[in-house]
């Protein structure tokens, strides 16, 4: 049985991430503060959810959230100071964009970042809280779609399609084309072709 979620009164950031695993581009993060006057319905874990229901709920969260950010770390940044705190980084960056500011937060994983508010870690938190599900979704599609972008800039590796994910395909592409620009020279696949 899981421990009860005691959830603080007040503007009640949830913050999780989105691009930890690929070999390319960067990590993101998005915070989110929900109204409990505007609910939104079908917040879940972005990997729950079809593409067509998270650019829905995208918009949806823009539009009724009391606040709402999204921040990322680059290729550069997690390649110098390594992926977890290239995350915890682009989390902060997420949380002191909010507006209005955040009293708590509540941050999906068992990591906080350090924060100008206190701060609670929760495993699986973007499945058990709807403010980290909205966050989640809001990494997720803004990630997304910046991958479509770098995929025009650096065709061939088919970035649009796996988001940089190690695929069998992208591995092919990395030892076929070479390292580009976006990829995480940190990364060990990526490693052994350069």
């Amino acid at each position: 049985m899981s421990e009860v979620l005691v959830i603080p009164a007040g503007r009640v950031a949830g913050v999780d991430e989105a691009g930890r695993g690929p070999l390319a581009g960067p990590v993101v993060a998005g915070a989110v503060i929900l109204d409990a006057e505007n609910p939104i319905e079908g917040l879940r874990d972005s990997k729950q959810l079809s593409a067509t229901q998270r650019e829905r709920l995208f918009d949806e969260i823009r539009e009724k959230a009391l606040a709402w950010s999204v921040a990322s770390a680059s290729v550069a940044e997690i390649d110098s100071i390594n992926i977890l705190q290239a995350t915890l980084l682009a989390m902060r960056r997420a949380v002191n964009a909010l507006q209005p500011v955040a009293e708590y937060a509540l941050i999906d994983g068992n990591r906080c970042p350090q924060l100008c508010c206190p701060a609670q870690a929760i495993v699986k938190g973007d499945s058990r809280v709807a403010a980290i599900s909205a966050a989640s979704i809001l990494a997720k599609v803004t990630r997304d779609r910046e991958m479509q972008r770098l995929d025009a800039m650096y065709p061939g590796y088919g970035l649009a399609q796996h988001k940089g994910y190690p695929s069998k395909a992208h591995i092919e592409a990395l030892q076929r084309l070479g390292v580009s620009p976006v990829h995480r020279r940190s990364y060990a696949p990526v490693k052994r072709v350069l």
